[in-house]
């Protein structure tokens, strides 16, 4: 294993720049972030064929019983969920509540907790501009960390326009929080902790049962983005002490469009609305919901808890095949990241004396972002081996081009 100042060397070389006052973990983020948009979209060439695919943590693709399941949903049963006066209704509103269980079942909630969104950005919003409104009166105070998602820093950077005090903790060089800096930052006036569960650039897995139970001490209610944990470790809302989870259908092999936000009944959480209107939801998030996407989400929740144990097995046996390989043929590499808390599927990992988007656009035929390789449930060997093979090929000829 390289020491720590060899790793911020290679980190420098493969980005070009390099802050000292990042971690490294934030710095690898940030990397990414900055290569995405330096790759410019194209159409494919005709007969040209597509590449093969190894960016799970940006999207899955549907899982056929998924769809299965949301079809009769597309065609014969179209009612509103809503419709209190006939069967079309009722047809429609029994599906939405069987998908509400199945939802709850995978993290350990009740069914009625679970509040359907069009995904996890919305939930994201809803959880922090909702229970930083709420509770504006008594509490003015949100805590949050420098890598999570844009979703959760936009809504915190609005919220701070509006008066309030966000505090944006650092993350250590392996990507984990410090517990003791997150207690000591938590104030009388904290109303919120927002800390992700498992990040979707580097993978790292943050000790979300710890903070839970801190932030439960404190009376600070805590909620998580677990867009990219759902369905692939276990979870138990109740042993974390969670008081809202985020969750995203097309990040579990589950349709676009569609996701979930967990809301706790007891103790009770208390948020603000970002849409008004029906009053659908329990009143927090008014408008008809369509019935076909949540019982694919449903659906899919309810495959990952059947399959959970398999997926994650076999995900963590290709990701070791992969870095294994790689490692064994290419010096000056690290993979970023705490080596042990981490969900294995989602390897990135740092080419000392390559740049990125050069990487990138060298490998044409598969498709990832830039040092990760997102691995899934229908990842095969083949695939591995060959983005193996021509990751090697290709970091070897860009630094002998240098």
């Amino acid at each position: 294993m390289m020491n720590r100042t060899l790793s911020r060397k290679l980190l420098g070389s493969m980005c070009g720049i390099s802050s000292p006052r990042l971690s490294f973990a934030q710095s690898a983020v940030n990397t990414v972030q900055r290569q995405k948009e330096l790759i410019k979209s194209r159409e494919l060439e005709k007969d040209e064929l597509r590449p093969l695919y190894m960016d799970f943590q940006a999207t899955t693709p549907m899982d056929p019983r998924v769809l299965d399941a949301m079809l009769p949903y597309q065609v014969n049963y179209y009612g509103n969920p809503h419709s209190r006066t006939h069967a079309y209704g009722w047809e429609s509103e029994s599906a939405m509540e069987k998908a509400r269980k199945q939802v709850a079942e995978l993290i350990g909630a009740d069914p009625r907790e679970i509040v359907f969104t069009s995904g996890a950005t919305e939930s994201n919003n809803m959880s922090i501009k909702g229970v930083a409104r709420f509770y504006k009166a008594k509490k003015n105070h949100i805590i949050t960390t420098q890598t999570e998602h844009k979703c959760v820093l936009d809504s915190c950077r609005i919220l701070e326009a509006e008066g309030f005090d966000v505090t944006y903790l650092p993350v250590k060089n392996n990507g984990l929080i410090d517990l003791k800096q997150l207690e000591e930052t938590i104030r009388p006036d904290t109303s919120l902790v927002s800390i992700m569960t498992v990040n979707n650039e580097i993978g790292v897995k943050q000790p979300i049962k710890e903070i839970g139970h801190l932030c439960r001490s404190q009376n600070v209610f805590f909620h998580t983005d677990a867009a990219q944990a759902v369905g692939k470790i276990p979870i138990s809302v109740s042993d974390w002490k969670v008081d809202l989870m985020s969750i995203s259908g097309h990040k579990i092999y589950g349709p676009k469009g569609v996701g979930a936000l967990y809301v706790r009944r007891r103790p009770r959480v208390r948020i603000e609305p970002l849409q008004n209107g029906g009053g659908q939801e329990r009143g927090l998030r008014s408008g008809t919901v369509p019935t076909p996407l949540v019982v694919g989400l449903g659906a899919a929740c309810e495959i990952a808890q059947q399959e959970l144990e398999y997926d994650h097995k076999r995900v963590t046996v290709l990701a070791n095949r992969l870095v294994q390989k790689i490692m064994s043929e290419i010096p000056d590499v690290v993979m970023n990241g705490d080596p042990d808390q981490r969900y294995p599927g989602c390897v990135n990992l740092s080419f000392a004396y390559v740049e990125g988007e050069s990487l990138l656009m060298a490998l044409k035929d598969v498709a990832l972002s830039s040092g990760r390789f997102g691995i899934g449930r229908f990842t095969t060997e083949e695939e591995v081996d060959y983005t193996v093979e021509k990751c090697i090929q290709q970091v070897k000829r860009l630094r002998e081009m240098r």
